[in-house]
């Protein structure tokens, strides 16, 4: 009798596959990027490069600036200009801070009233349901499409029918309420639920407490968008004043830099004291947004999304 013995079959461990060497990832498109990169920075120094003029010639003399006005190193630096702007030193000056004075108070009242009466707006056509709120809503849009300067005659005569041209009545008042403002806080109303509305009427809050209350601390980033435009658009203003004023103690930061360029105060180029002015003018603004910019950037983008 024979037994059979069972063969074992032996299992060759299979063959390792051959290891691929790693492919760099984005080394075709490199070059690309960097002739991106290269092109943003020539495009950030052609923006960059008039203000640095313009800083630098403000420390310049008068015939200095004249000769080399491209110049970024002033031979002999001196504050001249800055003295003249103040009126220091005995140096005949210019009435910048008269202008400043007149710029300040006109966009602090011009900015509060914006955004109070802005949101206010932006609320009623966002939540309240009253007959032609979508035909007011469309002639705000359309509001937005003209532009200012084809009202500058009209305002022109309703301010002096008014009996009100000429005066800081007529700076002011016009400008405490925007088409733009009013568009951003209906969009950014819109995008809050209704449930935490409804909460709060439930609660005993009317329509006023519940805006003032519960739905304007949430529009926050709205709110901080709707200051630093509010802010820049009247500090920046210049064909309103026109229309509205023409006496020189009206004169704002514009207005009175454009008469200063248009040589109303002095002969002569006077490039220092002008660009000196100029980069005065621009600072409170170049501020506001710098330290603001996270929150406008947050702000703009808000009422993108419906909830």
């Amino acid at each position: 009798m024979s037994t059979d013995t069972p063969t074992r079959a032996r299992t060759r461990p299979a063959a390792a596959a051959p290891r691929r060497r790693p492919v760099a990832r984005g080394t075709s498109g490199r070059p690309l990027r960097l002739a991106g990169y290269l092109l943003i920075t020539l495009g950030a120094l052609l923006y960059v490069f008039p203000f640095a003029v313009q800083v630098a010639t403000s420390f310049k003399t008068t015939p200095e600036a004249a000769a080399d006005p491209l110049s970024l190193i002033p031979g002999a630096a001196t504050l001249d200009a800055y003295r003249r702007l103040f009126g220091l030193g005995g140096v005949d000056g210019v009435p910048f801070l008269r202008w400043l004075g007149n710029s300040v108070v006109v966009t602090l009242l011009v900015t509060a009233g914006r955004v109070l009466f802005d949101s206010a707006a932006g609320y009623a056509l966002a939540r309240l349901d009253f007959r032609g709120r979508s035909l007011l809503f469309a002639a705000l849009l359309s509001v937005m499409a003209v532009p200012g300067v084809v009202l500058l005659i009209p305002k022109f005569l309703v301010f002096n029918t008014l009996g009100i041209f000429d005066s800081y009545l007529a700076m002011i008042v016009p400008l405490m309420a925007d088409a733009a403002g009013i568009f951003i806080m209906k969009q950014f109303f819109t995008s809050i639920p209704r449930e935490i509305e409804d909460a709060a009427r439930i609660d005993g809050a009317g329509v006023v407490r519940t805006f003032w209350s519960v739905v304007l601390p949430m529009a926050r980033p709205a709110l901080i968008t709707l200051t630093i435009l509010s802010f820049q658009g009247s500090w920046n203003e210049f064909t309103h004043f026109l229309a509205a004023t023409q006496s020189p103690e009206y004169e704002t930061l514009t207005t009175g830099l454009a008469r200063f360029v248009a040589g109303g105060l002095g002969q002569g180029t006077q490039y220092p004291l002008k660009l000196a002015a100029a980069l005065l003018s621009t600072i409170p603004v170049a501020l506001l947004f710098l330290f603001f910019q996270r929150h406008f950037i947050r702000g703009a983008n808000a009422g993108a999304v419906k909830q």
